[in-house]
């Protein structure tokens, strides 16, 4: 049955299908409740649809679990590198909202020397061009709409036909060069490349409009680039009434295909269908080295984290998407004119996350001091949010209640919650909705060693809590395991959300949350014999989820009954990074249950085994690990723990060597 869904729903995107076999098919995957395949950068994923995971991505399918990865569909016959898997829209955050597709593989073997014809100045700084390539690089840019990998956007109610993003640095280099040889002298002053970033767009006769709005310039304030130009590239042509409305420039009714027209982001367009054909265009965009008279302005971060925030919040309220696009219309304007005014209403979401009542807009988060919460609690629950972090299976933002609500400012907000605090459940009061936790009782200190031999040798009177190696790799994985959770603010133990009050300094009206620190050095012996290796003994004790996040200071401020926190996640510019792992906890059990048999033919190490592949840095791989081990990242990052000091002292007559098998023996039967 999973697998019909899974085929039915690529049968049925055609859009040729009766209304009736649709509403049969939805109402089928509204019925199917399953678990997730597996996860992929954070998110889980499945190879069908289902009533939880209904939006279409697609992906490199060397991503996914390789135990999984031929359940999922490759629907694209020409792209069969790309899986389609299907995710929770309730799990998205502002680092997945879209579907960016790695297209380099569907450009490697196309020839891309591309030319630009003398561009035509349509109106003052905005040129079309005609590209001119090779017949196959040509046909391999317009088989880019064959390969259906067209996903509603969040806000398709507002910028009609379809589109899929893609990443390309192919096509990206091939028109950075031929931009840099064709544009105007003026235009390419601060060039520095074509952004690798496209937008495929398609629209069928009678599909709406794309709306009026600009596009939100390219900022990167790490290599200090900025985007100022937009590229459109026509992969077909046609008219339309226009076909392309520079506001307060020009109105173009009629272009060919392959025309490129470069335009500058102050212009606010519009775009019709093309009459009587479909129209498929590229987007992107020309970037610059920073203007040294940039300036930043404070308020435009603030518009810019309101509308990120809307734009997930949407989800479970699609009225708020209006409000998401008038704040992202907006920040584009103010980028070249300044902000104007607001609108005279605004949305605040009011949510409720196990008794905890807060008002939040994606730049303002308020608290009420009546639940006696701390700064830091405060502070935890705006992060959990923000990110979307999930706890245990479930999005955050899907276990709280939440309602919109519009209003003309925010001086309602502190009675409001206090209104709400006094009504609350009385029997969620007292329980911390993010409780704070000692991390240290995760990692109990090791029992001292005995003198035995081995397992084999102690048959009956062997305790492996005891055992020199089984004790030194514990530690080695305590040590792996402290160095993901130990530096992390917030952990997830299961569906509950934990902090860590040290990790959320307060500094005047600042709240600095501390991240990452450096491992600490481990020293490790050896000695084993038969009954198994020491992997076999260390288990899983907790599977943590442990939350880093790379974010500026939270400004705060404070009145006698109400917390008020602001954040400028992207610093009006910049994104900030966070990363959520899911880190196994060691602990040292017995192998009652194995018998020797299974050890022969190698028992599983349950601990090694939990771990991810992405928490794993791998060592140098020079210095020795122990004989029992296979060589694998995990092994020489556990074992690479060693000073330069200690590798020269180190005994390496403790290596295998053919030579030395004898001398190993008798090592290990003393």
């Amino acid at each position: 049955m999973s697998t019909e869904l899974r085929d039915r729903f690529f049968a049925l995107s055609t859009g040729q299908a009766p209304a009736d076999e649709v509403a049969r098919y939805r109402a089928e995957v509204d019925a199917t409740d399953t678990e997730p395949a597996t996860t992929l950068d954070g998110l889980a994923i499945s190879w069908h649809p289902t009533a939880r995971f209904k939006a279409v991505r697609f992906i490199d399918a060397e991503r996914i679990d390789e135990g999984v990865r031929d359940q999922f569909a490759r629907p694209s016959e020409p792209a069969p590198h790309l899986a389609a898997v299907f995710v929770d829209p309730r799990e998205l955050s502002f680092r997945t909202f879209e579907n960016i597709v790695p297209l380099d593989r569907w450009f490697a073997d196309a020839p891309l020397e591309l030319e630009l014809s003398e561009p035509v100045e349509l109106t003052k700084d905005a040129y079309a061009a005609t590209l001119r390539l090779p017949d196959a690089g040509r046909v391999r840019l317009e088989g880019l709409d064959a390969l259906n990998l067209y996903v509603p956007p969040l806000n398709a109610a507002t910028r009609g036909g379809e589109r899929f993003i893609f990443h390309s640095a192919l096509l990206a280099e091939a028109l950075t060069q031929a931009m840099s040889k064709s544009m105007p002298k003026p235009l390419l002053d601060g060039f520095s490349h074509v952004n690798p970033v496209f937008r495929c767009n398609r629209f069928e006769p009678g599909d709406s409009n794309f709306h009026r709005h600009r596009d939100t310039p390219y900022y990167d304030a790490a290599r200090g680039h900025i985007s100022r130009y937009t590229v459109l590239l026509y992969l077909t042509g046609g008219s339309g009434e226009p076909a392309l409305d520079l506001t307060g420039g020009t109105a173009v009714e009629d272009i060919a295909s392959f025309t490129c027209v470069v335009f500058d982001q102050r212009y606010e367009h519009e775009g019709a269908p093309f009459r009587d054909g479909r129209k498929v265009f590229l987007r992107t965009e020309l970037i610059f080295s920073e203007d040294p008279e940039v300036t930043h302005d404070p308020e435009i971060g603030a518009l810019f984290s309101k509308a990120c925030y809307l734009t997930g919040e949407s989800v479970f309220a699609p009225e708020l998407t209006r409000h998401a696009d008038a704040y992202y219309n907006q920040v584009a304007a103010a980028h070249w004119s300044g902000l104007t005014r607001a609108p005279a209403r605004e949305p605040y979401v009011h949510k409720q996350f196990r008794g905890v009542h807060f008002v939040a807009n994606g730049y303002d988060f308020w608290f009420t001091k009546s639940d006696k919460l701390s700064l830091a609690e405060c502070a935890a629950i705006t992060l959990l949010d923000y990110f979307n972090c999930k706890l245990g299976e479930t999005a955050f933002r899907d276990l709280c209640a939440s309602a919109v609500i519009e209003a003309e400012d925010d001086t309602w907000i502190p009675a409001f919650l206090n209104d709400k605090d006094k009504d609350k459940d009385k029997d969620s009061a007292g329980a911390p909705a993010v409780a704070p936790l000692d991390k240290s009782t995760l990692f109990p200190e090791s029992e001292l060693t005995d003198d035995v031999c081995c397992p084999f040798h102690n048959f009956g009177r062997f305790d492996p809590t005891r055992f020199d190696e089984i004790v030194d790799l514990n530690e080695r994985a305590q040590s792996f395991a402290k160095a993901h959770i130990m530096p992390a603010p917030i952990l997830m133990l299961g569906e509950d959300a934990v902090l860590d009050p040290e990790k959320f300094v307060i500094r005047g009206n600042q709240i600095h949350v501390l991240g990452k620190e450096s491992l600490t050095p481990v020293n490790f012996a050896a000695c084993w014999n038969s009954g198994g290796v020491p992997g076999n003994y260390i288990d899983v004790a907790a599977t943590v989820g442990a939350a880093h996040f790379l974010v500026p200071p939270i400004v705060f401020s404070e009145t006698n009954d109400c917390y008020h926190l602001q954040f400028d996640f992207f610093r009006n510019t910049w994104m900030v990074k966070h990363q959520q792992a899911t880190v196994p906890v060691p602990k040292i059990s017995s192998l009652a249950e194995l018998d020797l048999d299974e050890l022969e033919e190698g028992a599983s190490e349950p601990w090694m085994d939990a771990v991810g592949p992405s928490l794993v840095n791998g060592g140098s791989g020079k210095r020795p690990t122990p004989w029992w081990a296979d060589s694998s990242p995990l092994v020489d990052e556990l074992y690479d723990y060693l000073s330069d000091y200690e590798y020269e002292h180190f005994d390496h007559d403790y290596e295998d060597d053919e030579d030395d098998e004898d001398e190993e023996e008798g090592k290990a039967g003393t």
